[in-house]
């Protein structure tokens, strides 16, 4: 019987997924595979690859779809790859890229392959590196684009129009074109494409502008304050201008989705008690991937160590009422999961604007009655427990039972209490000394609070058990 062998085999078409990038195959019959699929697939498909394999897979796709592969912010280890190519297929590589992309691209390039390959870019491109270069990682002047549509505000909207059609494929986006003073060349307008494609082509292209200033935002600012306007405005792309109104650069939407996807990937690693990974976890080394954990799990393994120092203090206590013991992985937990709680809330709070650092005490304020009414749920569920587990005859807490009761649940409101004040402070006191509050990680917290909370535990039942089994 003849016919297609996927067809006879239900496991055909993950066989032909498994044979595309088989290393054996000639990398150009891969790259004649690959030709017709959207970047973004091919990018993602490339990173299965080693970069000898991927470089000699773009080699043989055309130039302009190499280039739009490059581009694309899912493909890892850019570097690595571009190491790999020819010298003189890179230059033509990186000139047709976008500079933002670039300037990443040149900033995981060791010496002296950094410079080599900045002496063979054009004298355009090589400039927008070097003004991108010069800001920080975190600030809107590192993640700008230099690619955008400008016109003088002398220009008629089909001037504009034509403008557009001549410059598309050179520019990051032009769903929004800014209109600049025809004299100081500063920023005066901002106008969508929609209005222009509606107006009049004889009009003044200032016709169809909107009559409100337009947004715009410092090259030094921060990331997650362009993030902020763009989701409060609802922008495609968000103007960079210098001290006298110039237009530097464009912060588009899909850039600023691509550094917050990234911002977050570190924050909930770091909320996990460890340093954030600069790669794919797949493609971090082994030793790499110790140190970035290890450091942070000494430092909380030491800190709980102060745990087994505050339960030495109640040594005594503990002898004589060997009850208490029990429930002291519930207090703990308790503590720990109402701090971990406050700090969750508060540091996206902080990360959103929602609150500033002078409204800490408005939080405190909040906390406060809140903690104690958390504490309070708590602690009259496990002063049932205890009743039901004594009357029930599943477990026998002694003749003082009621006593122990009493303090378990009193020793909970104070625990939570604390749990949920230290948990909401410790965020504003890390952006006060200028740590990120990211690292007020759920573990961190934790730890603290089991400190405090077996202090605070034994404390309340030195008041209420003193007589009886203390």
């Amino acid at each position: 019987m003849t016919g297609d062998a996927s067809s006879r085999n239900p496991r055909g078409e993950a066989m032909n997924e498994i044979a595309l990038f088989d290393t054996r195959v000639d990398p150009s019959v891969l790259a004649a595979r690959l030709s017709d699929e959207r970047a973004p697939d091919i990018a993602e498909k490339l990173n299965d690859e080693a970069p000898e394999v991927a470089a000699a897979i773009l080699l043989g796709l055309p130039m302009e779809r190499a280039i739009e592969v490059l581009d694309q912010p899912e493909l890892d280890c850019v570097a690595d790859i571009i190491e790999m190519l020819p010298r003189d297929r890179v230059a033509g590589y990186l000139s047709g890229m976008s500079a933002d992309r670039v300037t990443d691209v040149f900033r995981e390039i060791e010496e002296p392959g950094r410079s080599d390959l900045r002496a063979r870019l054009d004298a355009e491109t090589r400039g927008a590196v070097d003004r991108l270069s010069a800001y920080g990682e975190e600030t809107v002047g590192s993640l700008m684009t230099t690619e955008f549509v400008t016109v003088p505000g002398t220009w008629t909207v089909g001037q504009t129009l034509e403008h557009i059609r001549h410059v598309e494929k050179t520019r990051e986006t032009i769903y929004a074109i800014f209109v600049l003073d025809p004299r100081t060349r500063a920023l005066t307008k901002a106008v969508p494409l929609r209005r222009l494609i509606s107006g009049d082509p004889n009009d003044n292209v200032l016709s169809v502008a909107p009559g409100r200033r337009p947004l715009a935002v410092s090259p030094t600012a921060s990331r997650e304050e362009a993030a902020r306007l763009i989701s409060k405005y609802d922008l495609l792309a968000l103007p960079v201008v210098d001290a006298v109104g110039h237009v530097i650069g464009i912060v588009t939407v899909g850039d600023m989705i691509d550094a917050m996807i990234e911002k977050q990937t570190q924050d909930v690693q770091r909320f996990g008690g460890m340093e954030a990974l600069p790669e794919p976890y797949m493609d971090i080394g082994f030793f790499t991937m110790i140190r970035k954990r290890a450091g942070w799990l000494c430092a909380l393994f030491l800190s709980e160590m102060l745990t087994a120092s505050a339960m030495q203090g109640f040594e005594g206590e503990l002898e004589k009422a060997i009850v208490l013991t029990l429930f002291i992985p519930l207090i703990m937990s308790s503590g720990g999961n109402s701090g971990s709680q406050a700090t969750s809330l508060l540091i996206r709070a902080l990360a959103l604007h929602q609150i500033r650092l002078r409204d800490w005490w408005r939080v405190a304020l909040r906390e406060l009655p809140t903690g104690i009414f958390l504490g309070a749920i708590l602690g009259i569920i496990a002063v049932i427990r205890i009743v039901a587990w004594q009357k029930l005859g599943l477990y026998d807490y002694g003749e003082h039972w009621p006593l122990v009761a009493a303090t378990v649940g009193a020793a909970l409101v104070g625990i939570v209490t604390f749990g949920s004040l230290s948990g909401s402070m410790l965020p504003f006191l890390l952006q006060r000394i200028g740590f990120d509050p990211a690292t007020a990680s759920a573990p961190f917290v934790a730890t603290l609070v089991d400190v405090t909370g077996l202090v605070i535990y034994f404390s309340v039942a030195l008041l209420i058990l003193r007589g009886t089994l203390l």
